[in-house]
C-alpha cells in the first residue's frame, strides 16, 4: 500500500458557517496580505487549511474564542488535541503552529493599531518531539528494474516515462509534472550527451508567485528508451501536447500530483512494497554517489543551495561508502565512472 497521511473531515462547510467571525475575518485579511507578498496559492491553501483546522477546535472545544483571545493554556489544549485526539504526527502539529505563529507575527506587527497588546505566544509552549512516523522505503535498482519492465510490457508508456523521468531527474512530484516534451531534443544534450539540460527554467519549491525557478537536468542514457516508447504511443494516438504527461481530458494542461498518487499506489502493488514518488528522489541521488560523483556535483545537478541535502537523501549507508576507499587492507581511492555508466 502507498503512504498515506493522515486526513480528517474537520473543516465542513457547516462546522465554518459557525465559526467566530471574527476569526473567518482573521482568515481572510491574513491570506490577503500573503497574496499581496506574492506568497504562491499553494501555500495560501496550506495556511488557510491550518488555520480553520484550529478555529473549528476553538468552535468545539474553547467557546469559539477569538484568536487575539488566547492564552498559553489554549496552545497547549489545542496541541493536545492535535497529538493525543486528533491523532496528528509531531511534524504536522509543528506545521499548524508555525502558521498560527505566522498568523500571530502578522497580528504583532500589521495589526497592532488595532491590538497593540498582542504578543506572539506560540513558541512559547514546546513542541511535541518530532520523530518519524512512517517507515522510509528504499528501492534497489532491482525493484526499479522490476516495476520499469512491468509498465512497459502491459503497455503503460505514459506511466513508464514518468518513473524513468523521476529515477534519472531526482525532481519532485510537482516539478515532474511540469516538464515538456521539447526538453528532450537533441539539442539540449550537453555533457557529450549525457544529460538533458531543460530549454528554460522551472518552477521548483520557493517562495513567491513563480517560486524559485532552475534548470533541470535528466540522465540521457537511462531515460531515453522510456521518453521514446511514450512518444511513439502518442504518435500512434493522436496524442498531441506541449506537456509530456497531459491530461486525456485536456491535452494543454498536464496532469496533477492527485494522478500521480493515484500511479504511486498502483506501483504499490505491483512491487509488494511502500511505493511514494519521493523514494525516487532517494534513489537518484543514492545512484550518483554510488557512482563515484562528488557531493558537490549532485548538489548542482540538483540545484540544492548546500550540501546538507545530499545527505538527506543519500540512502547508502557509512560502511557501504568506507568500502569505496579502503580495500586490501589498505587506503584505495576509487576509479570515477563516466556519467553515461550511471
Amino acid at each position: 500500500m502507498s503512504r498515506k497521511t493522515k486526513m480528517n473531515s474537520l473543516t465542513s462547510a457547516d462546522l465554518l458557517a459557525k465559526v467566530n467571525p471574527e476569526n473567518l475575518r482573521l482568515i481572510n485579511d491574513y491570506t490577503d496580505y500573503l497574496r499581496s507578498i506574492q506568497h504562491s496559492e499553494s501555500t495560501i491553501n496550506v495556511y488557510t487549511n491550518d488555520l480553520q483546522i484550529a478555529f473549528v477546535w476553538a468552535l468545539n472545544h474553547n467557546n469559539n474564542k477569538f484568536f487575539v483571545n488566547w492564552s498559553k493554556r489554549d496552545i497547549v489544549a489545542f496541541q493536545n488535541w492535535l497529538v493525543n485526539e486528533n491523532g496528528n504526527s509531531p511534524a504536522r502539529v509543528r506545521r499548524i503552529k508555525a502558521t498560527l505563529s505566522s498568523l500571530s507575527n502578522y497580528i504583532e506587527s500589521v495589526m497592532d493599531d488595532e491590538y497593540p497588546e498582542f504578543r506572539n505566544i506560540i513558541n512559547k509552549i514546546k513542541n511535541p518531539v518530532n520523530q518519524p512516523v512512517r517507515e522510509k522505503t528504499i528501492l534497489s535498482d532491482e525493484q526499479i528494474d522490476e516495476l520499469l519492465k512491468h509498465l512497459v510490457e502491459h503497455e503503460q508508456f505514459d506511466k513508464a516515462c514518468l518513473v524513468a523521468l523521476a529515477v534519472c531527474s531526482g525532481r519532485r512530484k510537482a516539478e515532474l509534472l511540469r516538464f515538456k516534451v521539447e526538453y528532450f531534443d537533441d539539442a539540449n544534450l550537453i555533457c557529450d550527451g549525457a544529460l538533458y539540460k531543460t530549454s528554460e527554467k522551472i518552477k521548483t519549491k520557493g517562495r513567491g508567485i513563480n517560486g524559485k525557478q532552475i534548470y533541470c537536468y535528466t540522465l540521457a542514457k537511462r531515460f531515453k528508451p522510456y521518453f521514446d516508447l511514450w512518444m511513439d504511443y502518442r504518435k500512434k494516438n493522436g496524442i498531441e501536447s506541449v506537456w509530456l504527461f497531459p491530461t486525456k481530458e485536456n491535452p494543454d494542461e498536464h496532469i496533477k500530483i492527485s494522478t500521480l498518487n493515484s500511479w504511486a499506489s498502483s506501483f504499490s502493488k505491483i512491487l509488494g512494497v511502500d511505493f511514494y514518488m519521493h523514494s525516487l528522489r532517494h534513489s537518484w541521488t543514492t545512484g550518483l554517489i554510488r557512482a563515484g560523483l562528488p557531493e558537490t556535483v549532485v548538489q548542482q545537478l540538483a540545484q540544492w543551495s548546500n550540501l546538507d541535502m545530499v545527505a538527506v537523501y543519500n540512502d547508502c549507508d557509512a560502511e557501504e561508502q568506507f568500502a569505496n576507499y579502503f580495500k586490501d587492507g589498505d587506503i584505495s581511492a576509487p576509479q570515477r565512472k563516466t556519467i553515461n555508466e550511471i
